[in-house]
């Protein structure tokens, strides 16, 4: 069996394999789609093709839509070649849940694939008539925050976006170049009405993304590269608008086991591969049942009736505080509060963590004893039944494979948000967070981790951070089974409020966390001996 559209006309193949196939004809979906664009998407890649492309798919299913999404990539190119163009922009979704069992199903709504490379003429080209059709309605995006940056931490830009600003909309290579470019086309093409949805997991994502299409409309026409004009058009939300989301799948890299299960039961050529720009992405993607989208309703031209697949709609005080409930205390802070030790106690796979008893014990602390108590509810979506799913269903389910260093990766960049708002909270209500227990130990134990030791002295390899290179170099003079080589290395950091919202100090917990962290530092064992000591005197 191929994963082409002539490949599923063997249904009966298709079934034996327990694959479901489209109700609807892939082909003639793409025609139409690419006819007459109407949804658009930046960010091609795995949690996009499972999860959005899931409900795109159910959509034309049920006779909501007639046409598919159309697949933007600004980033890495090979996956068009490698990923998309080869398998006739066929998805397999594979859905894994927590007792064992999966649900394969062919996704057939990424209705074209397109580089936005502007040094490449007939991708230049298409993309315009995408944009300028009147009746598109939509752009979503995951493009993952660095997407969005325009300045590097010193606050200059970066030089590609440098670049970008300086060269116009005909010369762009950044995401977001190419996007104002976009505008600026449709804005010539009549002032069409669209709407810009981000879809990352990022606070106030719809802000960020405003933020910098703007800025970069704005340096265009001081440099006269566009008219005046065209910042007004960008500017209006009742033409252009942005609206802000949650969004919430857990969705692990592709697995190879997976692949090989897929290949065993006749599919052909399902191996992951990895590209030239370090992409890690297969013909199938695999991920968790549970999904949640919440998305502000401002859609100036009209939009896909996207609540008939599951999606929830509402206004923008209502998606803020959503996804401030899912970071700020019900999940975002539990991953990261155990994804370090997890490493440190051994712990590839995440959900080994949870039935790990310290380990469980800290995620209800965080969780439920101390980010519940001070989040808002949004009304939508029940705090408490989404913290107990997330800890009874979610993350135990092995069946993802996800890894514990995946969840350290960036973790630096979570801080503030993940664990400084549940801290100003307290402050806000209590005067002081030092009653906290499960916080500091989550961020003594992500201090720990940057050691690059585990809890037995062996040595691993960091998870990608840019904080976290500077912090082990920091530590040089920290030696396990000596705590009193730890003297004041952390003052610098926990007082950085660009890491965590609020100085730790000032907050009342920067000293507690600094004892825990020179008792983790106690020689092998102590990581989990300092836990149970902390955890057993609540």
């Amino acid at each position: 069996m191929k994963l082409t559209y002539e490949g599923l006309r063997d249904v009966q193949a298709w079934e034996k394999a327990g694959v479901l196939l489209p109700p609807y004809d892939p082909r003639a979906l793409s025609e139409r789609t690419r006819q007459h664009p109407l949804w658009v998407h930046f960010g091609i890649g795995n949690i996009f093709r499972i999860f959005i492309g899931s409900i795109a798919d159910r959509l034309v299913r049920e006779g909501a839509m007639d046409r598919g999404v159309t697949c933007v990539e600004t980033f890495d190119y090979d996956v068009v070649d490698k990923i998309y163009a080869p398998f006739d922009n066929l998805v397999m979704a594979v859905t894994l849940n927590g007792d064992g069992t999966r649900e394969k199903r062919v996704l057939g709504v990424l209705g074209e694939a397109v580089k936005a490379q502007s040094s490449d003429p007939a991708s230049w080209v298409r993309l315009k008539e995408i944009f300028t059709d009147p009746g598109l309605e939509m752009v979503s995006f995951t493009i993952t925050e660095k997407g969005y940056a325009l300045r590097n931490p010193d606050g200059a830009y970066f030089g590609y976006v440098q670049a970008d600003l300086d060269n116009g909309p005909e010369k762009v290579t950044g995401a977001m170049g190419v996007v104002t470019a976009m505008l600026y086309a449709r804005y010539k093409a009549g002032k069409h009405p669209l709407t810009l949805v981000s879809m990352d997991n990022v606070a106030r994502n719809g802000e960020k993304l405003r933020a910098s299409v703007l800025e970069t409309a704005r340096v265009w026409a001081e440099k006269g590269h566009v008219p005046a004009e065209f910042t007004d058009y960008v500017s209006d939300e009742k033409v252009v608008s942005f609206p802000w989301t949650m969004i919430d799948k857990i969705t692990p890299r592709p697995s190879e086991d997976i692949a090989a299960d897929l290949m065993h039961d006749g599919i052909e050529n399902m191996q992951p591969v990895i590209t030239s720009r370090h992409t890690y992405i297969a013909p199938f993607a695999n991920a968790e049942g549970p999904q949640y989208l919440v998305v502000e309703d401002n859609f100036p031209n009209g939009r896909p009736p996207l609540e008939r697949a599951g999606v929830y709609m509402a206004d923008r005080e209502t998606v803020n505080r959503s996804e401030r409930m899912k970071v700020t205390a019900c999940l975002n802070p539990i991953h990261t509060a155990l994804g370090p030790y997890d490493v440190m106690l051994g712990h590839e796979l995440f959900a080994d963590g949870m039935s790990d008893p310290e380990l469980s014990r800290l995620a209800h602390q965080v969780g439920y004893m101390e980010g519940l108590p001070v989040v808002q509810d949004p009304g939508i979506l029940s705090p408490k039944a989404f913290i107990d799913e997330v800890i009874n269903e979610r993350f135990p389910n092995k069946y993802l494979g996800d890894t514990s260093q995946r969840i350290c990766t960036d973790a630096s960049m979570g801080m503030a948000f993940r664990f400084g708002e549940t801290v100003k909270a307290y402050v806000a209500k209590d005067g002081t967070a030092a009653g906290l227990i499960g916080i500091p130990l989550a961020i003594a134990g992500w201090l720990r981790y940057t050691l690059a030791l585990d809890d037995a002295g062996a040595p691993y390899t960091l998870a990608p951070d840019p904080l976290a290179p500077g912090i082990h170099e920091s530590f040089a003079g920290i030696e396990l089974g000596r705590p009193e080589t730890f003297t004041d290395q952390l003052r610098p950091i926990l007082s950085n409020v660009n890491i965590f919202g609020v100085d730790l100090y000032q907050a009342g917990i920067g000293e507690k966390i600094e004892t825990i962290f020179r008792e983790e530092l106690a020689g092998p064992g102590a990581v989990r001996a300092t836990l149970k000591k902390y955890l057993d005197a609540i």
